[in-house]
């Protein structure tokens, strides 16, 4: 259904309010995380689930609830998700115990797993392919940016307050959206026929592997080794009962063909090793800026201000480095501005100026906008309709288990090169090391972004059952499902019947 510039504005700004929403939940949260073990009493195992259990829920959920916004319609996989999102973000203000916060921290992590697949969708679906989808596209990845650089400032200036604010802020924004979410987002087409059947056992396999792979991952750096293997190795077993169950389904919830299309992984590959970086270096420059630098969260939200230049880039300048330059150049060059800021970060001191700092944090926002929007686009193009949900659940799925690698990752590096002594030389030393995680990483992106055959050329065909660049609808050698069988040798060549071509309307 096609819709009036206004009106495709209006469904943009909602969208974007949903998903800036996520951003500032995520920014806020990282600023006050002090406060929050100095009042709950965590250690700092305990304080890293606060953070991980949003992404075990995101991460867990993420690839089911993009195939559900794709099999159950993406307006309820929008909508309902939200309001479940509030509720639970006002309850995590009420946690008087540790346990308390991060079961509602997982739960507004699965929330939004079903909530941003389903806002992705609607985009690459509603929106023309071209210029016009790659600008909403961008738009949309810059706001998620732009929540987080003003979840930082937010979140200083209300955990000066009171922590709690953290939470209950976030309700009305998202009453907001989701009001204009009722009125705005398309209802969506109703399906001629009986509605596919659910793979269930698919779901249900692969939530659990990633869940597993997920917690095995977030547990490394504080639980014993052989309970660590355990947890991978169960994960990736369900991975491995997971494939099979989908190489039988008549109806699988991932059709794992999807998985040839090389821009596509490499588009994944490369958003798991950015974010795994991205989140890594935040958690580290955080706990520097309070804990060692003695800075107060409404300060450490001005100083990492530098990484949100991405909320002013993205909607702005990328869209013309992607039309100027292309999608890949864009994407490298940005991992290189990663790579260069993790590096000036790497010697830093506990008496560092803050103009020493600047440049690094401005170079890693900078990395963010030019990466993050144009990989969403990537992993979005020649994807068709009824599989656009699957792949954006695919995108999130590993942005979120990047996330979830780079802290546990960070974490562990840092609390080894610490060690017992707890001295501020020890201290910057577990600081240093856990800073030399996010460098590597942003080498291996940059190693995933130049590797094999080129980017998707924008426009392509779709992919489908077939293969990569295959739509679902042409079979090999150029025929269809509505190409007339060629007779056999010495048979009489049949004319079709007289009247109406058959309709060539899609099926929505």
């Amino acid at each position: 259904m096609s819709r009036s510039p206004a009106a495709s504005r209006a469904l943009l700004l909602v969208l974007c309010g949903a998903i800036f929403l996520e951003g500032v939940d995520i920014g806020m949260l990282n600023v006050a995380l002090p406060p929050i073990r100095a009042e709950l009493g965590l250690s700092t195992g305990e304080l890293t689930w606060v953070m991980s259990a949003y992404v075990l829920g995101y991460g867990g959920f993420m690839l089911l609830g993009g195939r559900a916004a794709d099999l159950f319609g993406r307006r309820r996989m929008f909508l309902v998700p939200l309001a479940v999102f509030t509720v639970f973000s006002g309850l995590g203000g009420l946690a008087a115990e540790g346990w308390t916060l991060i079961g509602a921290r997982f739960a507004t992590g699965a929330c939004a797993a079903f909530m941003a697949p389903a806002g992705l969708s609607i985009i690459t679906t509603g929106f023309p392919a071209g210029p016009r989808r790659d600008r909403a596209l961008l738009i949309y990845s810059g706001t998620a940016g732009g929540g987080f650089s003003a979840g930082l400032v937010a979140g200083g200036l209300l955990t000066a307050v009171d922590w709690r604010w953290v939470f209950f802020a976030p309700m009305v924004p998202a009453l907001l959206a989701l009001v204009g979410g009722y009125r705005l987002v398309p209802r969506d087409a109703v399906r001629d026929g009986a509605r596919p059947p659910v793979d269930v056992a698919g779901a249900l396999t692969v939530t659990g592997a990633v869940l597993l792979l997920v917690l095995g991952v977030e547990q490394a750096a504080h639980a014993p080794v052989l309970r660590t293997a355990a947890l991978l190795a169960a994960g990736v077993a369900l991975l491995a009962v997971f494939v099979v169950i989908e190489r039988r389904s008549a109806a699988p919830l991932v059709r794992l063909g999807i998985l040839r299309s090389w821009p596509l992984v490499r588009a994944n590959a490369t958003g798991l090793l950015f974010t795994a970086g991205f989140f890594g270096f935040q958690f580290v420059a955080v706990l520097y800026f309070q804990e060692l630098r003695g800075w107060s969260a409404e300060r450490t939200s001005y100083a990492m201000l530098a990484m949100g230049a991405d909320a002013v880039l993205a909607p702005l300048l990328t869209p013309r480095l992607v039309r100027r330059f292309g999608h890949a150049r864009v994407i490298v060059a940005g991992l290189l501005c990663a790579g260069v800021g993790y590096a000036l970060f790497l010697p830093v001191r506990a008496d560092w100026p803050y103009p020493a700092m600047f440049p690094g944090m401005l170079l890693i926002g900078v990395a963010f906008a030019l990466v993050y929007g144009p990989l969403t686009i990537v992993a979005t193009d020649g994807v068709a309709a009824a599989e656009q949900g699957l792949a954006g659940g695919l995108l999130y799925t590993s942005y979120q288990f990047g996330a979830a690698f780079g802290l546990s990752a960070v974490t562990a590096v840092t609390v080894a090169a610490t060690g017992a002594g707890g001295t501020p030389g020890a201290v910057l030393a577990g600081y240093h090391a856990g800073l030399a995680v996010p460098a590597g990483l942003a080498v291996a992106a940059l190693l995933v972004g130049v590797a094999g055959p080129g980017w998707r050329r924008p426009g392509a065909p779709p992919d489908g059952p077939d293969g990569p660049g295959r739509r679902p609808d042409v079979k090999r050698h150029g025929r269809g499902p509505h190409t007339a069988p060629r007779p056999c040798r010495g048979e009489p060549q049949v004319r079709p019947p007289s009247g109406p071509a058959p309709s060539r309307t899609p099926v929505p």
